[in-house]
């Protein structure tokens, strides 16, 4: 092999790595301060992108335990055994990744230096997160919890940016193993601002630690030691970046990760086209983007959801636009992020929005009503054509749609809304113009409905807690079940329609809100719309001769 072609290929390897190629190097997740939403509500989201992770709606309830139990941790992504840890006296009930004390915990790995693994760690992220939620009621108990907890059994996972949110804050934690060279972990976390939104996508965000400033950061004592013992950092304290000593950029991280934090910050900040060509993979193009941003309007619930929909439409990285997109506009680009054209190394885009995500979920913590009224709005598949149902976070039991075991990766089932959004997502994605024409109004219209009558839901349910919780809960579980439930219902009817609309290429004609006839009973001749002209002229332009008819 040339030192040209060794060059080349050891360059493809680092681009594949940074831009992701497991599922740990997959996830987005957008925080809203309570200052910056349209209710007053703390927001975070978080799409949980894997190829191999089934969408279902996890499901601790409350417990107390005797002295002595023990808690089997199983890594999330693997489902591997890695030990037990103590239980504690009692766990609080937890549904997805929100529980019953309005504490929402949501994260995206960003892996960091290949040496600060530990193969000898007991505490994966996953398990970190579920572990938690179940023993913290806080935003800064949270980070107590975890924190405490890979100190003491050890951090089985590589870099880490975590969100974790009450009613009343928001927090990024950035999280690394100390690998061989100790056990535990180094991390800093930073409280984002009330009036401000934030942003990670598998890229370390964090720069400079605000030392003195404990309502604001908290951080690992030996954070910059360990930095500085390692050959990660060797300047002042007060020039010390997280980012730049545990992930530094690189071109595929910065167009495959930061982009995302982009995409976001751009639609609601009018100061984000100096970070343009920098997210694009060229580092010296600006300094890094901040942590957080103040948007230039309040954000709503269904703003969040809609921006985990995002494909950078409008932006010079829209997927909608380039060749790749094919005749019917697909924002999407099969496996892997990378390719290889005479000796050239070309990206697909990464967006927020992805095909291969098992959840997606908007946690919305809302400070004005009792923590059993904050709801976790979830949706299962790729977030784009999800739709998202509002479960409370008090819910005694899941919708049999998201329920664990009903359907795997393996095996399809008609009940799971996993089964049934993957369904219509694949023939999206063929067929994307055409059928997101007939999809988005569907979604939108279930989602707005649940918007409204979720007020409306929330004053029965408060007269009735006022007098019995208990009672109240049951309500908000019997809403949040039969919403789900009712979606995932009404999103096979589209999946059915669909299939009889676009069978074949063709597209049935409609009258009166059916499929129209030719009067006798049978279906009217199709149109056949083919394909655009600028499809067309590309074909003509790369087949020459071959396909011309002469006259």
């Amino acid at each position: 092999m040339t030192k040209n072609a060794l060059t080349r290929l050891l360059a493809l390897l680092t681009t594949l790595l940074l831009l992701g190629t497991s599922q740990s190097y997959a996830c987005t997740g957008l925080l809203v301060g309570k200052n910056a939403s349209a209710d007053g509500s703390v927001m975070i989201s978080y799409s949980a992108d894997s190829h191999t992770l089934y969408g279902e709606l996890y499901y601790w309830p409350a417990a107390d335990h005797a002295p002595g139990s023990m808690r089997q941790i199983t890594e999330w992504d693997s489902g591997k055994p890695l030990g037990q840890i103590p239980e504690v006296a009692h766990t609080y009930a937890v549904i997805g990744n929100m529980n019953e004390h309005a504490l929402a915990i949501t994260e995206s790995t960003w892996g960091g230096r290949e040496e600060l693994m530990d193969p000898n760690g007991l505490m994966d992220y996953g398990s970190l997160i579920y572990v938690t939620l179940q023993r913290a009621k806080t935003a800064r108990e949270a980070i107590e919890v975890m924190t405490t907890l890979v100190k003491e059994y050890g951090y089985a996972s590589s870099g880490e940016s975590i969100s974790i949110a009450d009613k009343n804050e928001a927090w990024v934690l950035e999280i690394v193993s100390k690998g061989k060279y100790g056990k535990g972990a180094v991390w800093v976390a930073m409280r984002i601002p009330d009036n401000a939104i934030s942003a990670h996508a598998n890229q370390s965000r964090i720069q400079q630690i605000k030392f003195n400033d404990p309502e604001n950061c908290l951080y690992a004592p030996d954070v910059i030691d360990f930095a500085r013992e390692r050959g990660f950092f060797n300047g002042s304290d007060r020039d010390f970046s997280f980012q730049k000593a545990y992930n530094p950029y690189t071109p595929g991280g910065l167009r495959g990760c930061e982009a995302r934090v982009w995409a976001f910050f751009n639609k609601f900040s009018d100061n984000m086209k100096q970070y343009e060509r920098f997210v694009m993979g060229d580092e010296k193009a600006s300094k890094p983007m901040p942590l957080y941003v103040v948007p230039n309007r309040k954000l709503s619930v269904a703003d969040v959801r809609d921006m985990m929909r995002d494909h950078y439409e409008g932006t010079p990285m829209d997927m909608t636009k380039d060749v790749g997109a094919g005749p019917y506009a697909v924002p999407y680009r099969w496996r892997p992020m990378t390719f290889e054209v005479d000796g050239q190394t070309y990206v697909n885009e990464r967006a927020i929005a992805t095909q291969q995500t098992g959840f997606v979920l908007v946690a919305q913590l809302r400070p004005n009503l009792p923590d059993a009224f904050s709801i976790l709005w979830f949706g299962v598949d790729d977030a784009n054509t999800a739709v998202f149902t509002p479960v409370y976070c008090s819910s005694l039991r899941t919708p049999e749609c998201y329920r664990v075991g009903n359907g795997d990766m393996m095996h399809f089932s008609w009940t799971s809304a996993f089964w049934i959004h993957n369904w219509v997502a694949n023939m999206a994605y063929a067929r994307y113009a055409p059928m997101m024409k007939d999809i988005r109004p569907v979604q939108q219209q279930l989602e707005q409905s649940f918007d409204k009558i979720v007020s409306e839901i929330d004053q029965q349910a408060l007269a009735i807690y006022k007098q019995d919780p208990m009672k109240a809960r049951e309500v908000l579980t019997t809403f949040s079940c039969e919403t789900a439930d009712y979606a995932t219902h009404r999103w096979k009817k589209l999946g059915e329609y669909l299939l009889v609309k676009y069978m074949d290429g063709n597209m049935k004609k409609e009258e009166n809100g059916q499929f129209k006839t030719n009067g006798y009973g049978l279906s009217d001749m199709p149109y056949f719309p083919g394909y655009d002209k600028a499809y067309y002229e590309r074909i003509a332009e790369t087949t020459g001769d071959l396909l011309k008819i002469n006259e």
